[in-house]
């Protein structure tokens, strides 16, 4: 399954920074070892359901640590056996646009 989530602190720094919260929930996508990407909006992971949802809590623990409140946004794809898909959907899309051009 592909898990596309947001997690942030409902309260920022003095700037309404809310970077340092994001970074430490991003820190704990990329030591689980699965696969991931982080854009400006989401990151995304790919696993099974349960180790995907494992790693979603626990980032958004760490956000709650610094923050009475946590906003949580996911979107999940759930397509049991197939694999690669973090980057296999992006390559087919990309591949139908050379098609058309």
């Amino acid at each position: 399954m592909l898990v596309a989530f947001s997690v942030a602190p409902t309260t920022g720094g003095d700037d309404g920074s809310v970077s340092a919260a994001v970074a430490a929930a991003v820190r704990v996508v990329r030591e689980s070892g699965l696969p991931n990407r982080t854009d400006a909006m989401f990151t995304t992971l790919e696993g099974e359901w349960d180790e995907v949802m494992a790693v979603v809590k626990e980032a958004v623990d760490v956000v709650t640590a610094v923050s009475p409140r946590t906003s949580l946004v996911l979107k999940a794809d759930i397509r049991p056996g197939w694999t690669g898909e973090l980057t296999g959907k992006v390559e087919r899309v990309e591949a139908a646009l050379q098609e058309q051009a």
